[in-house]
């Protein structure tokens, strides 16, 4: 098992992103979390087997139609409780 907690940014606030990553996350089976941070970017913890994370990785990269993925950074401090997939407000 893998887990990678990660911050994007660019325009992927009022675009769909969290809904569009939700979906994503749970067609690939893997477990996590998403919210929207104040500083305009989207936050990202998601557990699951090793493929299947690298797999999300790249495909938040490019985000939905609507979205400009800008950057996704890779974040140090990664949250002891992952449960299902979910969008967090």
């Amino acid at each position: 098992m893998k887990t990678s907690h990660f911050s994007i940014s660019g325009l992927v606030q009022g675009v769909g992103y969290r809904a569009w990553l939700h979906r994503k996350a749970e067609l690939l089976g893997v477990s996590g979390w998403c919210k929207n941070r104040e500083d305009g970017s989207v936050e990202v913890v998601v557990t699951g087997e090793q493929e299947k994370v690298d797999a999300l990785l790249m495909a938040v990269q490019k985000g939905p139609s609507g979205a400009s993925v800008k950057s996704v950074s890779l974040l140090e401090k990664v949250p002891d409780e992952v449960g299902p997939f979910r969008v967090e407000y």
